[in-house]
């Protein structure tokens, strides 16, 4: 079973809770110098003042020799001459005692980019290491706080006048720095109200977030920094919109920045009067609960996964004479593709599967040997079905071999479709009919990948128990080396989850889990006991490098020449390649083409000695355009693919081929097992 729930009584820690500004040291500094450019310019002046929490702690004034001449214009403005600095000490000297001075503080200037520059180019010709100061510019923070009615600019001696400094800017860098204390110290007093209260508010204060969305930022401040799910909560306790984060506190922390950039997020955060946090033991269980909790409250700021029970599948009916049909639930026994995430996607899907078998399209429950028979439909005339519904003198037997095929097709090899369309878009293409080709090519796209998710969620959603572990701090996962991340999983559903310390047997935290983990009942199959976003996430996590199976209450099995070997649709491309090759070469007759197996215009086209493709299964040709009898895929295609697929499950025992052959190219990435493991 999970941890519980904590949404009250946690204390941060005041490293969660940031630094207070009134806890900073403050280094302000000014700089004067020979120009504008710190590649060209020297430094001719360093003033800088220390403070913290209100308080004057020290100061820092030099003039530096630039080692170049000081500009008239410079010296006009700022008083600094050449016999000033002609016996000033060079930058060498102090340089050092400056970095001293402002060591393990936070630097602040008005239009920081200018003296921080050329304080980097000095370390930088002096090979100095830059320190790495957190910097503060009072520029843009004036910006967000002084608005245009109060002052005509946010310059240094506009601001010092406005909040009436002690001292008045005069391009002298003691005098300035001390001005600028004076305009942060007042800068600071305006943002606490926005709710600025730490240095790490600081650091996006200047953001252009909304008054109202950025004194909501205390909302963070009690957040603990480790995995979970987080729930912003409105008026009377609604839940307006849960996330999870693997740092709780700074992920809800990036809501009340300009980094939040959706305007329904930002309007939820206007009206979130507190957020609850959900803390886990790993980020797998952070995004269960994430799930489980969308799907419960149904948070109208949500969007995905807030109903699971619109998820369809597409079902093998049992009938005298079956058929494609929608449903809603798993029934048992009968072979079942998906889910789909809607009715759109299914009906997508199931267009596919008509375009490669002549099954039955009409919804009406046709006895196996109809007593009145029917009148044939059109898609009877265009021999694309084979009209049980006439067959009054006995069963219609060739309409049992098609049945037959698209079982073997919904549970197994998804071959006979993908290559009967694979031809289709190649015809398609060929004729530069693009837009069909597309749809086709959607089409056959929605059927593999709902074929593949129905074949890798079986096998889940039989196991009754299933244990595994991966090693904990490495690769993203959880806890300090040493350790382990347990996972129980029963039926498809997370059931429990837990991670051992180094030096802790982790047999005894599996037992321990596996003890306490949820009871689930066994659903019907290829459905999980879950929401089947759940049983993705479970199925990514066992897919990570460095998990380890513990024990399998059952087959964790997928078929070898399943969905998953077409889910790059290499068939199709391949087909493509022929069809264009072949439409090509028709146009330059003396052009050998490439494609093995076609020869030149004119010539019949001798497939007798290619590679054989699978069974047609009763495919039917469709001179309307739609499925044709298997032919062979050439190019490389089918081939090799199966030659590949049939050396992972030959290596099986041997991890170092099925490292290999799981790197080449066109190799599908889903896990290949057959029989227990």
């Amino acid at each position: 079973m999970f941890g519980p729930v904590s949404t009250t009584g946690y204390q941060a820690t005041f490293e969660e809770l940031g630094t207070p500004l009134r806890d900073v040291t403050f280094v302000v500094v000014d700089l004067e110098t020979t120009g504008t450019r710190a590649s060209e310019g020297g430094i001719t002046e360093i003033g800088a003042v220390k403070v913290r929490g209100g308080e004057k702690l020290g100061e820092f004034q030099s003039l530096v020799n630039p080692g170049q001449p000081v500009p008239a214009f410079v010296a006009r403005l700022t008083g600094i001459t050449n016999a000033m600095v002609a016996t000033a000490p060079d930058i060498e000297k102090v340089l050092p005692s400056f970095l001293e001075f402002a060591h393990g503080a936070v630097l602040v200037a008005h239009n920081a980019p200018f003296d921080v520059g050329f304080l980097k180019a000095a370390c930088e010709r002096l090979d100095y290491p830059w320190p790495g100061f957190p910097v503060v510019d009072t520029v843009p923070l004036a910006r967000k706080v002084v608005t245009r009615d109060e002052a005509p600019n946010h310059k240094l001696a506009t601001l010092a006048r406005l909040f009436r400094a002690e001292v008045a800017p005069d391009h002298r860098a003691l005098s300035d720095a001390r001005a600028t204390v004076d305009v942060l110290h007042a800068l600071f007093d305006r943002l606490g109200a926005m709710g600025v209260t730490h240095l790490e508010d600081l650091r996006t204060a200047a953001d252009p977030v909304p008054p109202e969305v950025r004194a909501k930022r205390h909302l963070a401040d009690d957040l603990p920094e480790a995995p979970g799910v987080y729930l912003f909560r409105g008026p009377g306790d609604e839940v307006l919109y849960v996330g999870t984060s693997t740092n709780i506190h700074k992920r809800v922390r990036s809501y009340f920045t300009a980094a939040e950039k959706r305007r329904r997020v930002t309007e939820m955060v206007r009206i979130a009067e507190r957020v609850t946090p959900v803390v886990c033991a790993t980020p797998l269980e952070a995004q269960v609960r994430e799930l489980r909790l969308i799907a419960e409250h149904e948070p109208r700021y949500n969007r995905r996964s807030k109903h699971p029970e619109r998820a369809v599948w597409v079902r093998l009916t049992d009938e005298p004479y079956p058929r494609l049909s929608v449903v809603r639930d798993t029934t048992s026994g009968l072979a079942h593709i998906g889910p789909f995430g809607g009715s759109r996607a299914a009906k997508e899907a199931v267009a596919a599967l008509h375009d490669a078998l002549p099954l039955r399209q009409c919804t009406a429950r046709i006895a196996r040997v109809p007593r009145v028979p029917g009148s044939p439909c059109a898609l009877a005339g265009m021999g694309r079905c084979s009209a049980p519904c006439v067959a009054s003198d006995g069963p219609d037997v060739a309409y049992d071999d098609v049945s037959a095929a698209a079982r073997r097709v919904l549970d197994g090899d998804p071959s006979p479709v993908v290559q009967a369309l694979s031809a289709r878009i190649a015809r398609l293409a060929a004729q530069e009919r693009f837009e069909e080709a597309g749809e086709v090519t959607r089409r056959l796209r929605t059927f593999v990948h709902g074929a593949q998710r129905a074949q890798r969620l079986d096998p889940l959603a039989r196991c009754a128990e299933l244990v595994a572990a991966r090693p904990a701090g490495v690769a993203g996962a959880p806890g300090e080396p040493g350790g382990w991340e347990v996972v129980v999983v029963r039926h498809g559903r997370l059931a429990g989850t837990a991670v051992s310390t180094r030096g802790q047997d982790p047999l005894e935290v599996v037992s321990a889990v596996r003890a306490t983990a949820e009871s689930v009942a066994a659903p019907v199959a290829p459905s999980p006991a879950s929401h089947p976003e759940e049983a993705d996430l479970i199925l990514g996590w066992l897919d990570q490098p460095g998990v380890r199976l513990v024990v399998v209450d059952g087959e964790l099995t997928c078929p070898v020449r399943g969905a998953a070997a077409h889910a790059d649709l290499a068939w199709a491309a391949d087909r493509v390649r022929e069809e264009v090759a072949a439409s090509d070469h028709e146009g330059h007759p003396d052009v050998t083409p490439s494609v093995p197996g076609v020869r030149a215009a004119g010539t019949p086209t001798d497939l007798s000695d290619a590679t054989p493709g699978p069974p047609s299964d009763g495919i039917p040709a469709d001179p309307a355009g739609g499925s044709l009898p298997d032919e062979p895929l050439e190019g490389g295609g089918r081939a090799e693919r199966v030659e590949l697929v049939e050396r992972v499950e030959v290596g099986l025992g041997e991890p170092g081929l099925v490292d290999e052959v799981a790197e080449q190219p066109g190799i599908p990435q889903e896990r290949e097992r057959v029989g227990p493991l």
